[in-house]
């Protein structure tokens, strides 16, 4: 038993292809009118609040890292070994 394919009024049997563009187009048009006309278009700003904080919160445990003393004695070291080279 063989199952039609769809066929569009008067191009002939549809590719599955073509039949897979239609699905998607359609299942586009679909989400966008159960979302609504507009959707979430951007961060607003409680998100962008959030986001700072983050940002600055990550900026300070890195600059305690770079800061501490292990990491400034073996930048020291580099530098002075660079140096040294020649």
């Amino acid at each position: 038993m063989t199952v039609p394919v769809a066929i569009a009024v008067g191009r002939g049997p549809a590719r599955p292809a073509q039949l897979l563009r239609r699905a998607g187009k359609w299942l586009s048009a679909r989400l966008r009118r159960l979302r609504g006309v507009q959707g979430d278009a951007g961060m607003t700003t409680a998100e962008y609040a959030v986001g700072t904080v983050a940002a600055c919160a990550i900026a300070a445990a890195l600059y305690k890292v770079v800061t501490s003393g292990t990491v400034t004695d073996a930048f020291n070291e580099l530098l002075t070994r660079a140096l040294h080279v020649v």
